[in-house]
């Protein structure tokens, strides 16, 4: 079994890792790992998706669950399955182009992935 390497955060600022604060480092592979397996995208992926403006969003999700008192880890598996949860509705479909019905999460990662291939 070959274990992939996680990619570092190329926004340290903003983004996942810049909202995270003290707990960015610890949070960063659990997170990578989590939205990985949940959303079935490459760990690259991830990465843009995490230092993006969306990574952000998510990473208020994981802060609200650790001010209730959950657990690093607890709180990243309730975000990544709360955005899993969701689906992509009319609305967000027609403002970013990402099919509807598809799960929040892998439709965002999708997303934030496109977008940076179109940017380089």
């Amino acid at each position: 079994m070959t274990t992939n390497p996680i990619p570092a955060t190329q926004n340290d600022s903003w983004g996942f890792w810049g909202t995270m604060n003290e707990h960015a480092s610890a949070a960063w592979p659990l997170a990578m790992t989590a939205i990985s397996d949940a959303t079935s995208q490459p760990l690259e992926s991830v990465r843009i998706f995490l230092d993006s403006s969306h990574g952000r969003h998510f990473a208020d999700d994981v802060q609200n669950g650790l001010h209730q008192g959950q657990a690093l880890q607890d709180a990243i598996n309730a975000a990544t399955q709360r955005w899993m949860g969701w689906r992509i509705g009319r609305q967000t479909s027609k403002q970013y182009g990402i099919p509807r019905g598809l799960p929040y999460l892998t439709g965002f990662v999708i997303h934030c992935e496109i977008w940076d291939e179109m940017a380089a």
